[in-house]
């Protein structure tokens, strides 16, 4: 089983991808970094981890021209799960690594580096803050240290899926709460200032289960998140989209699928002023699920939609924009490849073909 869960391109116009193996390794499962050329033919590969579970789920290119990476480790640190920072070079081998947590589980879904040259990490925690699971931010310095940290969240499950820090010098966390709003969870926009103290939050969602899985602040200063909801559409689970202003209120959504289960895994502005989708659907395409790529206008509007995948298990995790217009998605697919599951690679022209 191999699964990717983020890809970004990098300055060699290649492709690193984080997620996870039980292929290669020392474990259960370990982190998995794969550094590819332009083509997405494989440079080289590192593994992570020790004889439990460990998974990738975020990596961003640093400054130095390494690589930062987050996700979870049960072989290493204080509890059940801990929060697992790894920082390498330019080969992917290891600089250093920290863990974050305590006796329970505690797991990221997202780093990026912050202008000081240091980390921003968001996730979620069940050994500390107020509930069963709260959101968790961290902020480390260059070494990854943390410098602070920051619970939110109720008596309930809330969780952190996604962050990045917004233009004001703050920071922007989406994920789910089950302590507020409307439903069985809602989306739940969180927005700090520098030093990880709440400014405002947002909450989206109806009676049911809604939950966002992506943030990224849009370039008039609002925001673009990506998820799925039961609460509205027309089919089981669909993928939901929200646009809103500088200060969380809603501007539009979106509802994307049909009668079966689609899902938003991931979102980003494209040099248009839209917006590029990735998630899986199993409403469409070639098979029980498949990878799906959704291209939308400024206002929310579908321009257009590409299936990828065959007969069975096929899906879309992480999207950016390429520098020559199109799009890099990653992702693990049963239909394809050597095994129960394989990390899937695709490279798309601007019009998603």
């Amino acid at each position: 089983m191999d699964v990717g869960k983020s890809i970004q391109q990098t300055s060699d116009r290649g492709y690193i991808i984080t997620g996870f193996t039980t292929s290669y390794g020392a474990g259960g499962r370990d982190v998995w970094l794969v550094k590819t050329d332009s083509a997405g033919n494989k440079i080289w590969d590192k593994t992570f981890g020790g004889s439990h579970w460990d998974e990738g789920y975020s990596v961003q290119q640093t400054s130095d021209g390494g690589y930062i990476l987050t996700g979870y480790t049960s072989s290493y640190g204080a509890g059940d799960y801990d929060i697992w920072l790894i920082k390498t070079d330019a080969h992917g081998d290891k600089a250093w690594d920290r863990t974050f947590g305590g006796l329970a589980c505690d797991i990221s879904y997202s780093v990026r580096q912050t202008p000081d040259g240091g980390y921003i990490i968001a996730g979620w925690t069940d050994s500390y803050g107020a509930g069963w699971d709260d959101v968790w931010l961290i902020k480390t310095d260059t070494s990854g240290n943390k410098l602070w940290d920051r619970t939110f969240g109720g008596a309930d499950w809330d969780q952190g899926h996604s962050a990045q820090r917004a233009s004001d010098g703050g920071y922007v966390i989406a994920g789910l709460t089950m302590s507020y709003g409307a439903g069985d969870s809602d989306v739940w926009l969180v927005k700090t200032d520098a030093i990880g103290n709440r400014l405002w939050d947002r909450r989206f969602g109806g009676a049911f289960d809604d939950e966002a899985s992506s943030v990224q602040q849009t370039s008039d200063g609002g925001y673009i998140i990506a998820g799925w909801t039961d609460s509205s559409g027309v089919g089981d689970y669909d993928v939901l989209l929200v646009k809103t202003d500088s200060v969380g209120n809603k501007v539009w959504n979106r509802t994307l699928g049909g009668a079966n289960a689609d899902r938003g895994l991931s979102v980003e502005q494209t040099s248009d002023g839209g917006f590029i989708l990735a998630g899986s659907t199993d409403s469409y395409g070639a098979g029980y699920h498949d990878a799906w790529l959704v291209k939308i206008d400024p206002t929310g509007n579908k321009v257009w939609d590409r299936t990828f995948g065959g007969p069975g298990y096929d899906v879309g995790s992480s999207v950016q924009q390429t520098s020559d217009g199109g799009y890099i998605v990653a992702g693990y697919t049963t239909s394809h490849g050597a095994g129960s599951f394989d990390v899937w690679l695709i490279k798309t022209d601007a019009e998603g073909n």
